[in-house]
């Protein structure tokens, strides 16, 4: 049986400006998948090839990254023209690298993030500003609201008033958090489920992690099968081949693909049209292959590697022209006709017709049994994914990150540590060679010195009985003179002997392996503060927080690398449903699928093909984050500027931005209410005050009032009294009038009587004197005529019968 010969040369790739029908050729399809060959698998000087140095590159990364690099390269260093006979050492691998590694990748395991959907269709953004305007009009008209609901107990609120935003700025926020169209979340769940299927988060993505941070690049591929829907694959960047690319993405590649080993009769799944026949040569040709690159041996475990052969699966993007046929009805209409290239309008006809194309990207898809010319396929990719945004460009089945990607070469966090690790594990050996070499200390006896020393015991004082007492009481018996009399050079005769043991040798080698250690860490940012040993006791809790988070930035590339594959998974997923949901036939059955956690949302995921996506990666803060926001809430609790629910709805946001951003408005309306209650209990104060003084002015009134009263009732009292008095007075002096008036009438009359008998009287005494008169004048008559003697008239009228005492009554 003559064997095929592996003949791999440099071709250049086929003229793109091509037709469709050239383009879509088998013919055309094998030159494209020659061309790749030859720049990955053409062999250079030293029997090597570009594919399979990146794969043994790869795989020595990946053995470092495990600890299970080849002992080989130590060895070389510790023999001695290649003898290690004298040596007896622990050849195993010191584990520095693996440690490291698994920091790296467990920590992006530990960052949570959450996909979200935002709808820019016209449609939703409708309602968006639809929705953002009924909140602007209850924040324009919140007053007047506020007062309908006081006066009419009407709540014409759209939003809860507590929740209504008081500026631009709150509005924004709100928006984000509580703004959340149907469509948006039945997008985020639809994708969240693909992911679940395909059991992305738990398989996939660890390893893309992984091959990130060891190696330094990661692959993931998405398709769509008509019998299994869409899938996602982990694909080994090791068995990558793509086209030259600068950017970290590989977005402007134009060729990529993979290398599978297969075995020959999988190839019937994918042309079922093979025979047989070829499926043999296709034999002949895995094997030739195999056995001219036998590094496939070195990379691969497989026993039956005799049965597997190699095959490139390859995408190759190029245009396409898509032909429309434009007729025009005679009622003025217009009806699209789809064509091939090929269509001109006819012109020798009545009818109108034009020509109407558009040249769009597409991908094609082939499989090449690596070493021949059998092209297994080639054909136009089917369920390209297309963004709307830019409906000319596919976007590859292939997604890729290398974070750290300078002019095609690929640098990983592995690669810089492995120099130092090689001294590491060159020092451990050193140091078990050392150590076997370690020797006890021990003591020195000088025969003469014991020599004819008498204990007293009347036995010989022996070597033997010297060291015994040394080693039991760490004491020694000697002689300063010998037997002849002469000085005993040897009066000491135990001295104990203490070996270096090589002490200062194994410092060196601990120094040199601390600072292999500590140049690892320099390298690589992954400081003590993260690598799990222990902390400097003397720095501060601070400067270990600035520390760790130091190393998280030094690493960050490798996170964002990850979830950049993450965000355009999701948004290639986003696109192959609303392909599915519009063109698939198990549409119905695919919806029922996703939205079977949530039959609310099952008419929206059917209507998804309708809307627009963009979707984003929120990231969950880490540890240092969440405890920076954790203290700035605790913080705002101390000084009372957050209530209590305010954290939990704040820690309940997963942006750390966002979450700040609600904390700084939550402290603002904190802030504001307890100003206004402040204002409010001012002005309850000044009512209160003001109630106060007018209670009291109404009480000092009122008081006065009353002492008024009271006087005007002391007043009437005594006015009452007064006048009771006075008509009392009154009354008694009317009786004592009366009583006067009688008396007086009384002593009237009897004045009148007095007078009357008064006047009686002195009518009698003035007739008496009358008569006393004439008598008198008759005597003096007569004692003229007569002249008699003087008569004494008062002797005459010495008479005091008649006195009367009424003549000395009051008048």
């Amino acid at each position: 049986m003559i064997k095929p010969t592996i003949s791999v040369k440099n071709v250049p790739f086929p003229n793109q400006m091509a037709s469709d029908t050239e383009k879509s050729s088998q013919e055309y399809g094998l030159a494209v998948a020659r061309a790749i060959e030859g720049e990955w698998f053409k062999k250079t000087t030293g029997n090597s090839c570009r594919y399979y140095d990146q794969a043994n590159d790869f795989h020595q990364l990946r053995l470092y990254a495990r600890g299970e690099q080849s002992i080989q390269k130590y060895k070389n260093g510790m023999a001695v023209d290649g003898d290690l006979s004298y040596l007896n050492l622990d050849w195993a691998i010191v584990p520095i690298i693996p440690k490291f590694v698994d920091i790296v990748v467990n920590g992006m395991q530990d960052r949570m993030y959450a996909i979200k959907a935002e709808s820019q269709d016209i449609s939703s953004a409708e309602k968006k500003n639809l929705f953002q305007e009924t909140v602007e009009k209850d924040m324009v008209a919140k007053d007047f609201l506020k007062q309908s609901k006081e006066q009419f107990g009407v709540d014409a609120f759209n939003v809860p008033e507590d929740e209504l935003p008081a500026d631009n700025e709150e509005l924004s926020i709100y928006m984000q958090l509580k703004f959340k169209p149907s469509v948006e979340i039945a997008e985020e769940v639809a994708i969240n489920t693909l992911f679940e299927v395909n059991e992305y988060e738990d398989s996939i993505k660890p390893r893309i992690n992984y091959d990130i941070t060891t190696i330094g690049i990661g692959a993931a591929k998405h398709s769509f099968l008509p019998g299994a829907g869409v899938q996602i694959d982990y694909v080994d960047p090791a068995n990558l081949v793509y086209s030259y690319t600068e950017k970290n993405d590989f977005s402007d590649i134009y060729y990529v693909g993979e290398v599978k080993q297969i075995h020959y009769t999988e190839l019937r799944k994918i042309n079922p049209s093979i025979t047989d026949e070829e499926l043999q040569e296709i034999k002949k040709w895995g094997n030739a292959w195999y056995n001219d690159y036998t590094i496939i041996g070195q990379l691969q475990d497989d026993p039956f590697n005799s049965e597997m052969i190699s095959v490139l699966y390859f995408n190759y993007k190029t245009d396409k022209k898509f032909v429309w046929k434009k007729k025009f009805l005679d009622n003025g209409g217009e009806r699209v006709i789809k064509r091939d290239d090929s269509f001109n309008p006819p012109t020798d006809t009545e009818e109108r017709f034009e020509r109407v194309e558009a040249i769009k990207d597409v991908w094609y898809e082939g499989v090449l049994v690596l070493g021949s010319n059998m092209l297994i396929s080639w054909d136009l990719s089917k369920n390209m994914v297309r963004p709307e945004a830019a409906s000319q460009k596919a976007v590859c089945n292939y997604v890729i990150s290398a974070p750290r990607m300078y002019k095609g070469r690929i640098e990983s966090i592995v690669k810089r540590m492995i120099p130092f690790a090689d001294q590491i594990q060159l020092t451990h050996l050193k140091l078990q060679q050392v150590l076997s070499r370690v020797v006890p200390d021990g003591v020195f006896i000088d025969a003469d010195g014991v020599s004819e020393v008498d204990l007293g015991t009347g036995a010989a004082y022996t070597p033997q009985d010297a060291l015994n007492l040394f080693f039991q009481t760490g004491s020694v018996v000697g002689r300063s003179y010998t037997g002849d009399g002469e000085f005993n050079q040897a009066r000491v005769p135990i001295q104990q002997l203490n070996s270096s043991s090589g002490q200062n040798k194994m410092q060196a080698l601990i120094g040199a392996y601390n600072y292999q250690l500590n140049m690892i860490r320099d390298v690589t940012g992954l400081n003590e503060a993260r690598d799990a040993s222990t902390p400097n006791p003397d720095a501060l809790v601070g400067l270990q927080k600035l520390a760790a988070l130091n190393s998280n930035i030094a690493t960050k590339h490798i996170l964002d690398s990850g979830l950049s594959i993450t965000k355009r998974l999701a948004t290639c997923l986003s696109l192959r449903i609303a392909d599915i949901l519009e063109y698939a036939d198990f549409r119905d059955e695919f919806a029922m699928q996703i939205g079977k956690y949530n039959i609310t949302i099952l008419e929206d995921i059917k209507n998804l093909y309708l809307h627009s996506f963009g979707i984003f990666i929120e990231l969950e803060p880490d540890a240092e984050e969440r405890a920076q926001l954790e203290a700035n809430i605790q913080m705002s609790l101390q000084q009372q500027q957050i209530d209590l629910e305010d954290a939990i709805d704040i820690r309940m946001v997963k942006n750390l931005k966002m979450a700040n951003e609600i904390l700084k408005i939550k402290r603002k309306k904190k802030q504001k209410a307890l100003e206004d209650r402040q204002d409010m209990q001012s002005q309850i104060q000044m009512q209160t005050n003001m109630q106060s003084q007018q209670a009291a002015a109404e009480q000092k009134q009122q008081t006065a009032q009353i002492e008024a009263q009271s006087k005007i009732a002391i007043k009437e009292a005594e006015m009452q009294f007064a006048i009771q008095t006075l008509a009392a007075e009154v009354a008694s002096k009317k009786e004592l009038m009366q009583l006067e008036f009688d008396y007086n009438m009384q002593l009237k009359g009897i004045e009148t009587e007095n007078l009357t008998r008064r006047e009686d009287k002195k009518e009698e005494a003035k007739d008496k004197r009358v008569d006393i008169q004439a008598t008198a004048q008759s005597k003096l008559i007569d004692q003229r005529k007569n002249n008699l003697p003087p008569v004494n008239f008062e002797s005459n009228e010495d008479n005091l019968s008649d006195f009367d005492l009424s003549s000395f009554e009051p008048r």
